[in-house]
């Protein structure tokens, strides 16, 4: 059920403190931590603490909490003190997402090209 802890999530385990992670920052609803493979010099995972599969399913049903991943984004862009990043919801298996938690990575530190992919 979305919102609800799933025991298979990685990412759930993250947030209850089973699986070890990086973690930069932390709030009453959301975790950020670092990338343990990271594509940028500033490689940020910041995801909600309850589990919702996808990008698309979060801001349907919890648009505050949504929005709070957002608001974090630029918390951690302004800690790594980067003018320009980039926000990643990789939505779908097509898109590469591989871990069903939403979460945004937060990219900066180095030039970044568009395309991406």
């Amino acid at each position: 059920m979305a919102g609800e802890p799933q025991g298979d999530c990685l990412f759930c385990k993250i947030v209850a403190g089973q699986v070890p992670a990086t973690i930069v920052r932390e709030t009453e609803t959301t975790v950020a931590f670092r990338d343990i493979n990271p594509q940028a010099p500033t490689h940020v995972l910041v995801i909600p603490k309850a589990h919702y599969k996808d990008a698309a399913v979060l801001a349907t049903e919890a648009p505050q909490l949504a929005a709070d991943v957002l608001r974090e984004t630029q918390v951690i862009a302004d800690e790594d003190k980067l003018d320009s990043y980039r926000i990643v919801f990789n939505t779908g298996s097509g898109a590469g997402q591989t871990v069903w938690h939403a979460h945004a990575h937060v990219l900066g530190g180095r030039g970044l090209e568009w395309p991406p992919g």
